[in-house]
Parts: structure tokens; C-alpha cells; sequence
């Protein structure tokens, strides 16, 4: 990912399953002012641990390292075995395939650039990983079009400077089952108050230079909802 120095870290919560993670290494590296993504990333467990996933240099493209992974994947507990999974602006595909390598029954890959589209397919050739979809297309709107609460992860990664945000959580909080989880990448802390309205509440929360990662969990629904 693209990140830079940060001032002092926000708390979403003041609870310790809440408190941001230690800072974690960027990846990618900088040349003048621009931050350069890695030619590759790896995927750090399960069935296709080690495997190479390209990184393709496309506007705003920022694949997630290695250690927020690690955090993450840590937080959902490494076993999502049987788990209905969509990562709907997938970019590399690599949290996706995070997810498909430890057990997930079900991937949909969602992304609208082209040239990513057909990187995202080399790469499910290359690991034979059949449970793994790839579609192109909006992913706001991918999730709006799925079964209510027929998924158990959503990971939220979009582009920076885009107006997505409310509408994608608002989404993917509809689309994720009761206790289901949704995984948010965003350049500002989501804190409960501003969750609440949307149907979640920060589970946990981390920092990694600029980028502040959450594992937001869904809220009950009320009857009619």
C-alpha cells in the first residue's frame, strides 16, 4: 500500500480489543514524492502459502502488506473454513485469496479495472483456486444486488479519493449475516457513532502509516430492518 508518515493515532473505542495495533511497515517503495507498489505480494498462509500474486502499477492500486494481513487474519482466527466471502474492489485479489487459502468456500472477486480484471484471473489459474469468482463491475453495487445476510466477510478497500465509503459499508452491512464481519481500509478512523447508523460497530482496529484498517462487526437487526 501507499502510505506515509501519520501525526498522533486516534482510538475508534476506548475498550483493548479496540486500541490500534502497533504501527506496522508500508511496503512498496518511494521514489521522490511517489510511493512505487512492490512488483509482487505473497500470500502469508493456508493452502497457497508463499504464492506470488502480481502487482500491476495502476492508478490508486494499493495491495495490503503482508503484516496487516497477518493482523487480520489473526483477529478472524486463520481457519474461515466453509465461510461465503466477497472482496468487491479487489485490486490483486490478495485479501480474496487470503481468504480462499484458509478454508473459504466461496470467493467473489469484484473490480472494475480491466487490466486488474485479467490479472485477477492469471493469478486463479495459477493457484487452480475454483473457489474463487471473478467479476467486473461496480462493487457498491455488486453487494446491493446479493442475498441479504448471505455472506460472513466483506472486504472494503476503496479508492481514497472517492465518495464510497457511507454507501459501501451500508452495503456490505445488509449483505453480511448476523455476526458477520466486514474488513475496511480507509485514510481516517470509523468510529461507532458514525458505524451505528450503518449497521456495524468497530470490532478491532489497527494503523499502518496513513491507513487506518478496521474488522467491524454487524450490528442485530431489528425486525422489518
Amino acid at each position: 500500500m501507499k502510505y506515509t508518515a501519520t501525526a498522533a493515532k486516534p482510538s475508534p473505542a476506548s475498550t483493548p480489543e479496540n486500541k490500534p495495533d502497533k504501527k506496522i511497515a508500508r511496503s512498496g517503495k518511494v521514489v521522490g514524492r511517489k510511493t512505487v507498489p512492490p512488483g509482487e505480494v505473497r500470500i502469508i498462509g493456508g493452502l497457497y502459502k508463499r504464492s506470488k500474486l502480481a502487482v500491476s502499477d495502476r492508478p490508486g492500486l494499493r495491495p495490503t502488506p503482508d503484516r496487516v494481513r497477518e493482523t487480520l487474519f489473526n483477529w478472524l482466527g486463520q481457519d474461515l473454513t466453509g465461510w461465503r466471502c466477497a472482496d468487491v474492489f479487489a485490486g490483486t485479489g490478495v485479501l480474496g485469496f487470503e481468504a480462499a487459502s484458509r478454508g473459504a468456500a466461496d470467493v467473489l472477486l469484484c473490480e472494475q479495472d480491466p487490466v486488474l480484471v485479467e490479472k485477477l484471473k492469471s493469478s486463479q489459474l495459477k493457484l487452480k483456486a475454483s473457489m474463487v469468482r471473478i467479476e467486473r463491475g461496480d462493487g457498491v453495487s455488486l453487494l446491493r444486488r446479493m442475498t441479504p445476510g448471505s455472506l460472513q466477510l466483506v472486504f472494503l478497500d476503496p479508492p481514497y479519493e472517492s465518495n464510497l465509503f457511507e454507501s459501501a459499508l451500508k452495503a456490505a452491512a445488509q449483505t453480511v449475516s448476523a455476526n458477520g464481519f466486514v474488513y475496511l481500509e480507509a485514510p481516517k478512523p470509523w468510529l461507532d457513532e458514525a458505524l451505528a447508523d450503518l449497521g456495524l460497530k468497530v470490532h478491532r482496529f489497527g494503523k499502518a502509516g496513513a491507513v487506518h484498517f478496521h474488522l467491524l462487526v454487524s450490528l442485530p437487526r431489528t425486525e422489518g430492518a
